[in-house]
């Protein structure tokens, strides 16, 4: 307004001057309507201006919820807990959980679990399957651990895998071997083992240095 005022008021002394210099009244209003043209584009420029400002402050609403039930699904994770666990299936745990929260979260420890058997600081991941075995599974397990360290086949504990690492033994004849300890309650000493169908002293004499039933 005040710009206006002051763009009216310089036409208004040019129009004075130039009548009493003897302008004529032709220039004089075209002088007049150039002065009035700029007012315009000067509103114009300022009307634009405040339109762009607006519209880079503006803050889009769309998508807002959007973002927030992702990231609320982002922090979770399943996992399925199975073994010597009170109630095993699939829990649902924060991200960034360890194998104690999945284990609580399933229940806790059944009473016949190993509980020493599982790393329970071991951080999880979404999917993965933790199993908790019982104390006879974790027993086996680590008596197996210990003899492929000393470099020895446990007779009584080792599946058809580990038996099949002997010389001459097959799968049929690992088959043999399991069948015989679990009818007869596992083998008392390593000669034992030529009392399966198949395995003689020449075969015993091959092995003995390799198993063990400890």
């Amino acid at each position: 307004m005040v710009k206006k005022r002051y763009i009216q008021a310089a036409a208004c002394l040019v129009t004075a001057c130039m009548l009493l210099c003897g302008c004529g009244e032709k220039d004089g209003a075209l002088l007049i309507g150039n002065l009035e043209s700029q007012n315009a584009g000067n509103r114009t420029a300022e009307g634009e201006e405040r339109e762009r400002v607006g519209e880079e402050n503006e803050v889009p609403k769309s998508g807002h919820g959007e973002g927030q039930a992702a990231e609320l699904r982002e922090t979770t994770i399943r996992v399925y807990v199975c073994g010597a666990v009170t109630n095993p299936g699939v829990v649902e745990i924060p991200e960034g959980s360890r194998a104690e929260d999945a284990l609580a979260a399933a229940g806790g420890f059944a009473p016949e679990a190993g509980r020493e058997a599982v790393n329970l600081a071991e951080w999880v991941k979404d999917g993965q399957m933790l199993y908790f075995p019982t104390e006879g599974e974790a027993e086996v397990q680590k008596a197996r651990e210990e003899d492929a360290a000393a470099g020895l086949v446990n007779i009584n504990t080792a599946d058809a895998a580990g038996l099949c690492t002997l010389p001459g033994v097959g799968e049929s004849r690992a088959a043999d071997i399991i069948a015989y300890r679990e009818a007869n309650g596992g083998f008392e000493s390593c000669e034992d083992i030529m009392k399966v169908t198949g395995i003689k002293e020449a075969m015993y004499q091959k092995i003995k240095d390799r198993i063990t039933v400890k």
